[in-house]
């Protein structure tokens, strides 16, 4: 096995337990195969791919992470904001409260497809929920699964296309879900004994640096321990950028590809677009604290 400083890590994946494709065994075979020295499999709203993993039993080479990331609202300062969305990282997957919580996160999602859905059909696709579920199979529905029914049937061309069209914020079959306070996520995380982490802040929509940071010194009010840095989407400008913030603020830096399996191709466990390095250090100093 290769020395720790030359291993890389990926501490942001999705399994077949929210919008993934690979399931949280076949994830951890591709992290051994890749050679990764440590993951973290952080499903949305739900420790379903967590729990499997655990259950299987985690290769010994491999050092793994529980976590979560969690949809979440804005502090109301902020309420303009684009992607939301909170990491948790060494977790208890057993947590009541966190548990709780998740389960009410998971209804709030199932009870958006068929509104989605019928939107949709309003505006001339035939599409059922019947055929969402039998196309994404055990996976948790989501818009991701609408999205390749609509590719299948020949409506749109791409993921890409169904939302820029049809699925995203201010498009015509967009439908909001019910998002968790994010003071209440931080503190729910941290009861669970984890580190709650500001997950791609590259895809929070600021209109410059200063609101950014001004955000983060908000949610380290609340408790935030760490800024999500490395992210496959950005440029290395932004990388350093966040970086800075992290450290200017002891925040604990971390990164991940916001891996999905083929719902995009285009992004690989472990190195993103393919440029994408995060040293294993990352994950010494995120367990050593």
């Amino acid at each position: 096995m290769d020395c720790k400083e030359n291993l890389k890590i990926d501490l942001h994946i999705h399994s077949t337990a929210s919008d993934g494709t690979l399931s949280p065994i076949e994830i951890l075979r591709l992290a051994r195969q890749l050679n990764l020295g440590a993951i973290a499999i952080t499903d949305h709203d739900t420790m379903a791919g967590v729990k499997d993993a655990l259950a299987h039993g985690i290769p010994p080479a491999l050092k793994f992470l529980t976590g979560v990331e969690i949809s979440v609202l804005p502090p109301p300062a902020f309420s303009y904001l684009g992607s939301f969305h909170v990491l948790g990282y060494s977790i208890d997957p057993d947590n009541t409260l966190l548990n709780h919580t998740l389960d009410e996160l998971q209804q709030a999602r199932k009870n958006r497809n068929p509104r989605i859905l019928k939107i949709l059909n309003e505006l001339g696709f035939n599409i059922t929920l019947t055929q969402v579920q039998k196309e994404a199979g055990e996976c948790q529905l989501g818009r991701p699964h609408i999205a390749q029914l609509m590719i299948k049937k020949g409506y749109v061309k791409s993921i890409n296309e169904a939302f820029d069209r049809y699925l995203s914020q201010g498009k015509p079959a967009y439908v909001d879900k019910y998002r968790l306070d994010c003071a209440k996520a931080i503190e729910i995380i941290l009861s669970a004994g984890g580190v709650p982490v500001l997950a791609h802040p590259f895809l929070i929509q600021t209109q410059n640096a200063k609101i950014l940071e001004d955000l983060v010194v908000t949610l380290m009010e609340m408790g935030l321990k760490g800024l999500e840095v490395y992210y496959p989407e950005q440029t290395p400008e932004k990388t350093a950028h966040y970086t800075d913030i992290a450290k200017r603020h002891g925040l604990l830096v971390t990164g991940g590809t916001d891996f999905h399996g083929s719902l995009k191709p285009e992004i690989q466990m472990g190195s993103g677009r393919g440029n994408l390095s995060i040293p294993y250090a990352i994950y010494e100093k995120l367990v050593g604290i």
